[in-house]
């Protein structure tokens, strides 16, 4: 993305406030809609697959070493998002990598709370591992909801005994589910897309009842349980 694209983006999104009123339906169109402008590499090799029961697609940039993949989870608060929002993300860290990504479409809330993406994540990774990839030759990658999906991940995979990848990366992740982090409201003003008001409504959605402590959903949070373990 050039630094005019990104000026537009957030331009579109300063002028476009999410409205009063959250609506899932209005809410994930919308993002949709914000992805298009992103467009799709001409020299993108996508392919759509089932991981497990998952619905995925291999994201191929020139040159990728077939041996190596990232599993990617991508953002949009656990509620909106999919592949197609997250292609061209996808395709860069291909490019940048030199390994294939598998972007997986986890089920969402709110009609599939938490676990739901969370034993997705699981299952594609599993997937991976029967389609004969080494863990060392893998990585598990997230931005937002996904960043945080990407470290519980880590932590059910180390439970479970199902193996970890060589590495991951967490881009912001989004793990503070209760709200309590101070930058939701010191930085409100620089940030164009995400507000406190929209991150409890969709933690609401996802938690739906859960509690917002549970390793699996605050993994690195100070009042998780997880953080206390080796």
């Amino acid at each position: 993305m050039t630094v005019a694209q990104l000026d537009s983006l957030i331009n579109l999104l300063r002028s476009r406030p999410a409205p009063a009123v959250q609506d899932v339906g209005q809410s994930r169109a919308r993002f949709e809609k914000m992805a298009e402008l992103l467009g799709r590499p001409a020299d993108a090799r996508c392919e759509t697959v089932k991981a497990g029961s998952v619905p995925a697609e291999w994201v191929d940039a020139p040159g990728c070493n077939p041996s190596r993949a990232v599993l990617f989870l991508h953002g949009g608060g656990y509620v909106i998002g999919s592949v197609n929002t997250h292609r061209r993300l996808a395709y860069n860290i291909s490019a940048a990598s030199g390994a294939r990504v598998l972007v997986i479409d986890y089920r969402l809330a709110p009609e599939h709370p938490f676990p739901a993406a969370v034993d997705d994540a699981a299952e594609a990774w599993r997937w991976l591992l029967d389609q004969g990839f080494a863990p060392e030759r893998l990585a598990i990658s997230g931005d937002s909801a996904g960043g945080g999906l990407t470290l519980a991940t880590l932590v059910n995979l180390r439970d479970r005994k199902l193996g970890l990848p060589a590495c991951a990366v967490a881009i912001s992740p989004w793990v503070d589910l209760e709200g309590l982090g101070s930058s939701m409201t010191a930085r409100a003003a620089a940030d164009p897309m995400v507000q406190k008001e929209g991150l409890t409504w969709m933690a609401g959605l996802y938690l739906d009842g859960a509690d917002a402590k549970t390793p699996l959903v605050a993994p690195c949070m100070p009042s998780s349980p997880a953080c206390r373990r080796s």
